[in-house]
């Protein structure tokens, strides 16, 4: 395994401007070029084991761009071990497409089975052990370092400290690098009541790697929820000027694409990697739900926000479609990746 010392933490991969490459975007992008666009980002996940005419077509962007790979359920924070099978894959498919770094969220979404959202870990010092152990583990297997993306959340169960202070001492105990995400920390500034440029400014500047900027849903004047489905606001484009001044040019990359048929066809984020939608009203509103459902919805949603989450997925349509049985049924898949 090469060595690599602290510094190598802070070169940064990728500069200029990214969009993450999507199925869905493949052909537009070979019929009309990708003029304007220095890098791109994909999913892993959504790509290792691809081959035929589709590994080719995503060879031939590989070869001509530089890109880096974004992590969606190695489940960094979560309480099973670690899946050093999935990482050995992801090893395996950065070398074959020379990508040039390697980045996952700053949460868990397993126990024993996919929880299919991104979930908050404690902001507590046993958890930042937890996950840099798991970091520095995951680093080793895939023998390079790998940077962390600071998350949007809606409850903080069990914290012992405050963000910035677990955001940072993990970036510390892992040595790890930064994927900073502008439309998190706006998005959790308004939900959590804190000063977004403050927080941005006390994040380390040299772990950062590149950027990631989206729009939000306007749940309530104090309540945003992250879906990338919407242009970057105001507010968010001004955090980005105050990441420039405190980190340099970094490369930054847009992240947008409507959610729902992403959901439904799998062409950006599976199912893990979603953040939570909270707008009943909203889906109700755009036919995505029937009205009868909403609420019952509200209900659960008072008594259990993770049962909400797995009934409000179950009860969603879109051009009456609703996600196939199979997608649910995770208990064989993850005892076959055991059993390896």
């Amino acid at each position: 395994m090469q060595t690599r010392t602290k510094e190598s933490t802070r070169q940064r991969p990728v500069a200029g401007a990214g969009l993450g490459l999507r199925r869905g975007l493949l052909a537009e992008l070979e019929a009309h070029g990708a003029a304007g666009l220095d890098f791109f980002e994909l999913a892993p996940e959504n790509w290792i084991g691809v081959g035929g005419s589709l590994g080719k077509r995503l060879r031939s962007f590989t070869e001509r761009f530089p890109f880096v790979a974004h992590g969606l359920s190695l489940s960094l924070g979560g309480p099973t071990p670690l899946d050093e099978g999935l990482l050995g894959d992801i090893r395996d498919f950065l070398d074959l497409h020379g990508i040039r770094a390697y980045t996952e969220h700053l949460s868990y979404c397993t126990d024993e089975g996919h929880l299919y959202d991104l979930m908050p870990i404690p902001f507590t010092s046993d958890a930042v052990r937890h996950v840099a152990a798991r970091i520095r583990r995951a680093q080793e297997i895939l023998e390079r370092p790998i940077g962390i993306e600071n998350v949007s959340y809606y409850a903080a169960p069990g914290a012992e400290m405050s963000e910035i202070e677990f955001v940072t001492a993990v970036l510390e105990e892992a040595d790890c690098g930064l994927l900073l995400d502008v439309n998190n920390i706006f998005v959790n500034a308004t939900n959590h009541r804190y000063d977004p440029a403050e927080f941005l400014r006390s994040l380390p500047a040299g772990r950062v790697w590149y950027l990631h900027t989206a729009g939000h849903y306007v749940e309530a004047p104090d309540l945003r929820v992250d879906t990338h489905g919407t242009a970057v606001c105001e507010d968010v484009w001004s955090l980005l000027d105050v990441a420039y001044q405190h980190c340099g040019p970094v490369a930054t990359l847009l992240e947008r694409a409507d959610w729902h048929p992403r959901l439904l066809n799998g062409s950006d984020y599976p199912l893990p990697g979603v953040m939570p939608i909270f707008s009943v009203r909203e889906l109700v509103a755009r036919g995505l739900l029937e009205p009868a459902a909403e609420e019952v919805l509200k209900a659960i949603r008072s008594h259990n926000p993770l049962l909400f989450d797995f009934v409000l997925k179950r009860a969603l349509r879109a051009n009456g479609k609703a996600f196939a049985p199979a997608i649910f049924e995770t208990r064989d898949f993850f005892l076959r990746r055991s059993a390896r």
